[in-house]
């Protein structure tokens, strides 16, 4: 199947690209990526250093794309350079959304993932796009000022800014708590060092995310903001509970002091109302067990 049309994902080779690319080729899209390091295994593939217009400029130009999902960023909250933070967030966003808007063909719709990292961590519940913006770290800060950057292009660009909760999935990296545990499981260990376990959190599928950024594309969501997120919680520790009723096995838990944040929020989770209104509520979610059935299954 082939509509005609061409998807450009920047970050096409993180986690969440190689999903987003299955997900539109599948639409029929004509998937290109954009990356700062070469992909000899990936076609239609272009290296531009988002810091670089001009490099930005060269690769935008020749594919020219009907629609832009732009993942690309700096995301590790613990990232060594924090300037990298606001140089990519901000500035290498810039940068797309002003070579994008020059375009003699406009995109129809530009969807850019920032984070429910911008609530930050003091306002418990149920979060709606409406709930205040709080940033706690460099990484928050920057997705919070790309968000308002956007605004001047508002004008010029059907931009969507999506608000993705905590979401995982195979092939996420085992530094991210779901697939720590995940990993625990899989190699038979007896004990898991953990923090906070008595907290709860909203967890979407990878897949379940892909499949929300594609419906956003093709809805009327331009000048959204809009949470991604399945509007359930869990508790870590019924999450641990999922992986013993579906290995058969069971863990002991240590509670690692240094892995303890202080004042961390009981209870987090993602108000999907105008996500659901947006997509008109078309989207079925993948429960958890299912995810984690999937991810202790997978071939490493």
């Amino acid at each position: 199947m082939n509509n005609g049309k061409k998807a450009l994902i920047t970050g096409i080779k993180g986690f969440t690209g190689r999903y987003m690319a299955a997900e539109l080729s599948a639409a029929g899209y004509e998937v290109y990526g954009l990356g700062s390091t070469p992909a000899n295994d990936l076609k239609n593939y272009y290296v531009a250093d988002l810091t670089k217009i001009s490099e930005v400029k060269a690769a935008i130009d020749l594919i020219s794309p009907d629609v832009v999902i732009h993942l690309a960023a700096i995301a590790f909250v613990g990232h060594d350079d924090v300037n990298a933070f606001y140089n990519v967030n901000i500035c290498g966003t810039r940068n797309l959304l002003q070579v994008l808007s020059e375009l003699e063909k406009l995109p129809e719709a530009v969807l850019l993932a920032s984070s429910a990292n911008v609530y930050g961590n003091t306002t418990p519940g149920k979060l709606s796009e409406e709930s205040n913006v709080n940033p706690a770290n460099d990484y928050a800060v920057s997705k919070v000022a790309m968000e308002h950057m956007a605004k001047l292009f508002n004008n010029k660009l059907p931009i969507i800014i999506t608000r993705p909760f905590n979401y995982t999935g195979v092939g996420q990296a085992d530094n991210f708590l779901i697939p720590k545990i995940v990993k625990h499981f899989r190699e038979e260990k007896d004990v898991i060092e953990l923090g906070n376990i008595d907290v709860w959190r909203d967890f979407s599928d990878v897949r379940y995310l892909a499949r929300c950024y594609m419906a956003l594309l093709s809805s009327k969501a331009a000048g959204h903001i809009v949470n991604v997120a399945s509007g359930e919680m869990f508790s870590l520790r019924e999450v641990i509970t999922l992986c013993e009723e579906l290995t058969g096995r069971t863990i002991q838990i240590k509670v690692n002091p240094q892995f303890v944040r202080a004042n961390e929020i009981k209870e987090l989770c993602g108000d999907v109302s105008l996500l659901m209104e947006l997509t008109n509520s078309k989207l079925s979610k993948i429960p958890l067990r299912e995810t984690l059935k999937w991810m202790l299954e997978a071939k490493s």
